[in-house]
């Protein structure tokens, strides 16, 4: 779109009336777009049109229309968080990140829906009611950042970009059939994305792109990336650049299962076909064991995931918790997930030592392979189940139920180490639900992991709009 807008043929006005006359029309049902800003979009984009028949240009993004996530800020508009009491919440400035994709020349003309307090896998509220999958619409289209990746399925909008502490950008990609990237922590700044707006950046928290292509996902990511002036301005950042351009280049290791948390055989058999397409490309790939133990990444990613998430508790919720006791040495996930909500900071230093580690371990194994390939969960996109507590919700793993929240294990392989992910799909599945996986490597590794997931759609086929859209 980007290059049609750069030779003259089409304009921004046109692709926004696109988008807006999409969302009204095939659209309306998903629930996906919940915001919009559709006059001011207008205005800008007749400014970007007469700019460019100036001569001039904001940037890589010039005219482009594009939507983000309720929960970063766009002046004037709401970031409620999907509370009913933040309805009439109206930001006062623009999100770091926002405020880049607009100096590229992003026009920003609407929001995403997210779960109340973005802490579920499917993406509904009190304020703006329920998303749902293009692909079939009674399932979850993922969370939090499902609104995203519905509407860029969809063909509601033209590039997204969400955040992802517990799986909010890889899930809804994976359930969706998009490309979205979980950048290496700390590297795309987080302020304007949090209630309140002078809060301190959350641990493991991260922002990045959501797109229909991998080399989208670079584009933005180069736009978004980079150090904030206000509070790191003593640093800068240069991500290396991946070079090469053939998969018999790189050293693959994959894990499609694992016995603990097992995943549905249309995501493992997936994996396990690319790992053999891999291999007639020339790729090195090995079928290996993951470094880390899988409960032991299990159990130490929710005790550092929940003590971030603490944070959002009022005093009277983290004492009705912390006077709930248990068992001590009860491991199931409601248990895992009250003990990480109200542990100790010696508790939480205890962990933070132990993720030191895992990251030692990581950065050995990625001197032997240059990425890793992992299912994203261990389920495609589940029927909706909205008012579920997250501890009750099980997913079906071929024909069985499991707890939903075996999925932490294969979001912690990453989020643990604070490593770059990439979500890509890989195809549909037999009832036609889309099937992804996420490629990972070492820190900063974050275009290595990009370039990898764009010379896998030549071998996949890449983004396929869902039937109906």
């Amino acid at each position: 779109m980007s290059h049609a807008l750069e030779r003259g043929l089409t304009s921004a006005r046109d692709c926004l009336e696109m988008y807006l006359d999409r969302i009204a029309g095939v659209g309306h049902a998903l629930n996906a777009v919940i915001v919009l800003d559709s006059a001011q979009a207008r205005a800008r984009a007749d400014a970007a049109d007469a700019a460019r028949r100036a001569g001039r240009s904001r940037g890589p993004l010039h005219g482009l229309p594009m939507t983000v996530k309720e929960s970063f800020d766009v002046a004037g508009l709401p970031s409620t968080f999907g509370y009913a009491d933040r309805a009439s919440h109206k930001a006062q400035a623009d999100a770091l990140a926002v405020q880049r994709l607009i100096a590229a020349g992003a026009n920003i003309f609407g929001k995403t829906n997210v779960p109340k307090d973005l802490a579920d896998w499917q993406s509904f509220n009190v304020v703006y009611g329920e998303t749902r999958n293009p692909w079939n619409q009674e399932c979850s289209p993922g969370g939090s950042s499902g609104g995203a990746a519905a509407a860029l399925a969809a063909g509601l909008t033209g590039l997204e970009i969400g955040s992802d502490i517990g799986g909010s950008i890889r899930i809804p990609a994976h359930f969706c059939g998009v490309h979205g990237h979980k950048p290496t922590y700390g590297i795309v700044p987080m302020r304007g994305h949090a209630m309140n707006v002078d809060a301190a950046p959350a641990d493991i928290s991260v922002a990045g792109p959501l797109a229909r292509s991998a080399q989208d996902l670079a584009l933005a990511l180069e736009i978004m990336a980079g150090p904030d002036a206000e509070s790191d301005g003593a640093w800068s950042l240069a991500l290396p650049r991946e070079t090469r351009t053939h998969l018999k280049e790189f050293r693959f290791a994959v894990l499609a299962d694992d016995a603990e948390f097992p995943v549905d055989g249309s995501i493992s058999g997936a994996i396990r076909k690319l790992a053999d397409d891999l291999r007639r490309a020339g790729a090195q790939v090995d079928e290996v064991a993951s470094p880390v133990g899988s409960r032991e990444g299990y159990e130490l990613y929710l005790a550092l995931l929940r003590g971030a998430t603490s944070a959002r508790l009022s005093d009277e919720a983290f004492a009705q918790l912390a006077a709930k006791g248990g068992d001590p040495a009860a491991r199931d996930y409601e248990t895992l997930m009250r003990r990480g909500l109200t542990q100790s900071h010696r508790d939480w230093l205890g962990a933070n030592n132990r993720r030191h580690d895992v990251r030692r371990r990581w950065r050995a194994f990625f001197g032997d392979y240059d990425a890793l390939i992992s299912p994203v969960a261990t389920t495609v996109a589940f029927p909706r189940m909205p008012g579920v507590p997250k501890p009750e919700q099980r997913f079906m793993i071929d024909g069985a139920p499991r707890p939903a929240a075996d999925t932490y294990y294969w979001l912690s392989i990453a989020s643990l180490p604070s490593l770059p992910a990439t979500t890509f799909p890989l195809g549909v599945n037999a009832s036609g639900l889309p099937v992804g996986a996420q490629i990972m490597g070492p820190d900063h590794s974050d275009f290595r992991c990009i370039q990898i997931a764009h010379l896998i759609e030549g071998v996949t086929g890449g983004f396929r709009a869902p039937p109906g859209f």
